[in-house]
């Protein structure tokens, strides 16, 4: 297939363009940045304004199209204009997106676009599927958004997969690495009052995840990208304590949290969901990681080389 997979550099695109390629597909990366590719990657110069441009005709003809596209949720405080950052970078990529597919003569079969867990809001411990409303909040609001855009893409001749991501996991990047510091030095602990739920995911099922939904013509709609069973943050401490062999005494207080990241600390860290895969599981996809224990064993102690 060619697969057309705007942003395909990041932490979760590069790896799932990596497994793409080895499964024999021609790929297109769309980048803001022009820069070379290592072939067999092609990558495209695009100016996601909400817009098409000359990088619309890759996907006239394309079989699908992946769309991570939009700026990292946690890479500042959220000032108004970060936040403003946020949400028209979700919402002008995706738009950009949906109207080359509405020029398109030959349009692609499937877009698997980017959403989150934030989109059902603080829940609780409320056990959360694919049919919850929104929540109200910024993130549930942004995430909304986000999938009304990539929703007018949908015809008879193609179907939008909403993928609802959790906390992702691996070593190299995303949340993880940012939350091993403490655990290094002996004061790992929960954060706030660690009753919050976490909803994480293997990055290795994540991208399983995407290649379903590309392949499976049955998988239509939202798609929460989490692993069967979510933990709070008290237990995720614990495990994680338990996995790097270091003591989880230490809980960081939730009004620290919000003096030092603000607004982003309740959406984020102090909050969350107890969602589960329930279309996934339903649809008969199979994870290889269905515990944190498993998950985060496979990143840490896996052998060299």
């Amino acid at each position: 297939m060619k697969i057309v997979v705007a942003g395909g550099t990041g932490f979760l695109g590069q790896p799932l363009v990596t497994t793409l390629l080895a499964e024999g597909h021609d790929v297109v990366v769309l980048s803001r940045k022009s820069r070379s590719g290592h072939p067999p990657v092609r990558i495209v110069e695009w100016t996601p304004n909400g817009t098409p441009g000359p990088w619309a005709t890759e996907i006239d003809g394309a079989d699908a199209v992946v769309n991570l596209a939009g700026e990292p949720i946690a890479a500042r405080r959220w000032t108004d204009l970060q936040k403003q950052r946020i949400r028209e970078s979700r919402v002008l990529a995706t738009r950009s997106i949906v109207e080359a597919f509405n020029q398109a003569a030959r349009r692609p079969s499937v877009l698997v676009s980017g959403s989150a867990v934030g989109y059902y809001g603080p829940l609780g411990n409320e056990i959360v599927t694919e049919e919850q409303s929104p929540g109200t909040d910024f993130l549930a609001k942004v995430a909304d958004l986000w999938e009304m855009e990539a929703a007018r893409a949908a015809s008879e001749r193609t179907r939008v997969v909403s993928v609802r991501t959790g906390i992702v996991l691996e070593r190299d990047g995303g949340a993880l690495p940012k939350m091993l510091p403490p655990f290094w030095f002996g004061a790992g602990g929960p954060l706030g009052s660690g009753q919050q739920y976490w909803p994480w995911i293997h990055r290795e099922d994540w991208i399983g995840l995407v290649r379903f939904a590309l392949s499976t013509d049955s998988v239509e709609g939202p798609l929460n990208a989490t692993a069967p069973n979510p933990v709070t943050n008290a237990e995720f401490a614990r495990t994680l304590g338990k996995v790097l062999r270091r003591p989880t005494l230490l809980p960081t207080p939730g009004f620290a949290l919000k003096l030092i990241l603000g607004e982003m600390a309740g959406a984020l860290l102090l909050s969350g969901q107890r969602a589960v895969p329930s279309k996934a599981g339903r649809l008969g996809f199979k994870f290889r990681f269905e515990t944190l224990d498993a998950a985060l064993r496979a990143i840490f102690c896996r052998l060299p080389g």
